[in-house]
């Protein structure tokens, strides 16, 4: 995590709280370094925006190394909904591989 990039980003939050673009970038700052601080913006992100997609990929990943494999779950079978509904093929494939991969995983 840069920390000028983290400022930037903060301060894009800050003008615009409702741009889900902004929130998700701070997730995204913070996913490596500080997961749990990533999760709780995510968790913003499919409350107050739904249908904002690129969220479920990197929520669901997080809820999976968190073994809340209910949570990721549920949060795959979502996200592959709204991505389908809203007609975004690529993001579509790429949470159905996930979620193929997730349940290979919890076997």
């Amino acid at each position: 995590m840069q920390a000028e990039r983290l400022k930037i980003l903060l301060q894009y939050l800050a003008e615009e709280p409702n741009e889900p673009f902004n929130i998700y970038g701070v997730a995204m700052e913070y996913i490596n370094s500080d997961p749990d601080k990533a999760l709780a913006y995510l968790e913003q992100l499919l409350t107050e925006h739904p249908d904002y997609v690129p969220t479920y990929y990197h929520a669901a990943t997080l809820y999976f190394e968190k073994e809340q494999f209910e949570k990721a779950e549920e949060v795959y079978k979502l996200g592959i909904e709204i991505a389908h509904q809203k007609q975004n093929i690529k993001a579509y494939d790429e949470l159905k591989r996930a979620y193929r991969m997730f349940l290979d995983e919890i076997e």
